[in-house]
């Protein structure tokens, strides 16, 4: 009897030891999906709705060259009745004078309109402007896209490596402050340094929080720029960019200004004002429509051909001809503002990513050393007695500004030069 008893106690605390464990381990969560920064360009320009609506743009214009190219439609009249004829005399003899005579009667008649070769060309012109703008008004769009994603992802990283500073120096305080209230306990130090470091370990706790809610809204910003692609739970694999310091401003400048796609967008809006106002005076020569008819009635059949002339004679278009150059001068002014803002956007943005490439060279020269050894002896001598807890946080706190001050710097540099392809047109 014993032995069945214990059998079945033992049994039971096995089934409850393991619905134990069942329920205390831990639930393993999927880890976030990892993106690099050529996979978010990738997302961004196939799911953005700016890069649909650009693409929208040119097949309106495709549009609108195929209506400008297109001959424009005859006109056909046509008229039909019945006609009647009453022959007031005798036709036969014998037949009744108030004898009544029908038959249908009708008519056709065909025009066609001839437009001025040189107004038909002019608008044509136009309209291949006008696409080939819209082309470049694409490039344009998709050029900024990968411009805002790229500022959008080194900001996210920016706020990654300030929430893992700020943990890290979470840790470092909680430390010192286990140290101090150790000492504290033991009579080694008064009871206001256990207050002053408390005092720097919600400091740091604040600090963990705000880190990682610029992480939080960094990283809906970047997957708003892909269309929520993303998702909202992500992480990103990368680093900042580095200066290359064989760029040159000069040809930098020249590049921007030759195949940027802002100016090549606005240089084709130039030429297509310039053709419409060429449209425009070549439209006061009248459109001429070569009519042709055919008539059938009683008694009689005819064939007819003629023209159809408007005459300019109290009006010949000035108000479309002034309109038109007032547009073309209007491109022509915006097209010369654009290029002296790239220009000095150029200038800016290089002169911005040099001078965080020297910040930065600056930290890596000895900086960051010399703010980490002041720590690691502050640290030290605290731990020998022979510092106060006051210096152990003024060094604790020089170190992590001069990391956040070096991620900074290095940031700008990212973002600096993206700026930069941005103002110049293209990667580089």
């Amino acid at each position: 009897m014993i032995p069945k008893l214990l059998l079945a106690v033992v049994s039971a605390v096995c089934v409850v030891d393991l619905a134990r464990a069942t329920v205390d381990r831990p639930t393993t969560e999927p880890s976030p999906k990892v993106y690099e920064l050529g996979d978010i360009i990738v997302l961004a320009l196939e799911r953005n709705p700016a890069v649909v609506g650009a693409e929208g743009f040119v097949e309106q214009h495709r549009g609108r060259q195929v209506a400008a190219g297109a001959y424009p439609n005859p006109n056909i009249t046509g008229n039909s009745g019945q006609g009647f004829l009453r022959d007031t005399g005798r036709a036969n003899i014998g037949e009744d004078p108030n004898t009544i005579r029908s038959i249908t009667e009708y008519n056709v008649t065909v025009g066609q309109p001839l437009e001025w070769p040189a107004m038909r060309a002019a608008r044509r012109r136009a309209a291949e402007a006008g696409v080939a703008g819209a082309g470049a008004g694409l490039d344009e769009t998709r050029l900024h896209l990968v411009a805002d994603v790229k500022l959008a992802f080194f900001q996210m990283l920016l706020a990654q490596r300030e929430a893992e500073l700020a943990a890290q120096n979470l840790a470092t305080v909680e430390k010192v402050a286990k140290a101090v209230a150790v000492r504290v306990t033991s009579g080694e130090a008064p009871q206001f340094e256990a207050v002053k470091a408390d005092v720097e370990a919600l400091k740091a706790r604040q600090a963990v929080t705000r880190s990682q809610n610029a992480v939080r809204v960094s990283r809906v910003t970047l997957d708003t720029l892909t269309a929520g692609a993303l998702g909202e739970g992500f992480a990103l694999r990368g680093e900042f960019e580095s200066f290359r310091h064989d760029l040159r401003l000069d040809q930098l400048t020249t590049q921007a200004l030759d195949r940027h796609p802002t100016i090549r967008r606005l240089a084709k809006l130039v030429e297509r004002a310039n053709f419409a106002l060429t449209f425009e005076r070549e439209a006061r020569v009248p459109t001429v429509t070569m009519n042709g008819s055919y008539w059938r009635e009683i008694g009689r059949e005819a064939f007819s051909a003629g023209l159809s002339v408007p005459t300019p004679l109290w009006y010949q278009r000035q108000g479309e001809i002034t309109e038109a150059f007032g547009t073309m001068r209007q491109q022509e002014a915006e097209l010369l503002r654009t290029r002296n803002e790239l220009a000095w956007a150029v200038n800016q943005h290089f002169q911005n990513a040099r001078t965080a490439a020297e910040q930065i060279e600056v930290f890596e020269r000895g900086l960051l050393k010399q703010a980490q050894e002041a720590l690691r002896i502050a640290q030290f001598s605290f731990q020998q007695g022979a510092a106060s807890l006051l210096e152990v946080l003024d060094a604790q706190r020089v170190y992590r500004q001069t990391q956040l001050e070096y991620t900074q710097a290095r940031y700008e540099l990212s973002a600096a030069r993206t700026k930069l392809e941005r103002s110049v047109g293209g990667a580089l």
